[in-house]
């Protein structure tokens, strides 16, 4: 079983530039894989020379993008890219959604430190 976690990202951008650095093959291959093919749902992500195929299992665009990673044998695990804007402030949120077992949920959310400092990093920030 799985532990599932949330982390939370202020991110000074502009919900459609992100949302499209979030969804699309192009842009997850600027700041999450080396490179990204897709074929329908199915998305292949490609990290020094290794491969990882996930489905695109749901999106509404501009508001979030959900995964599941085909080798995954929990059905119920899944990595979701969630914006969501504070009404007060105008701050942009990016909330990430993602499972890991028990052991390795903080070099999980290190890993996603370092993605989104280099998502940042991308978007100019």
């Amino acid at each position: 079983m799985k532990t599932k976690y949330q982390l939370e990202y202020t991110i000074n951008s502009s919900p459609k530039v992100l949302f499209n650095r979030l969804a699309t093959a192009g842009g997850l291959s600027e700041w999450f894989a080396d490179d990204v093919n897709v074929q329908g749902n199915i998305y292949t992500f490609i990290w020094e020379g290794s491969e990882q195929e996930a489905e695109m299992t749901g999106k509404k665009d501009g508001k979030y993008v959900k995964f599941h990673w085909l080798d995954d044998e929990d059905e119920k695990s899944y990595f979701e890219f969630k914006l969501n804007t504070d009404e007060l402030t105008g701050d942009l949120a990016l909330i990430i959604t993602d499972f890991a077992e028990d052991d390795e949920v903080d070099d999980a959310k290190d890993l996603w430190d370092t993605q989104i400092s280099e998502l940042k990093h991308l978007l100019g920030l």
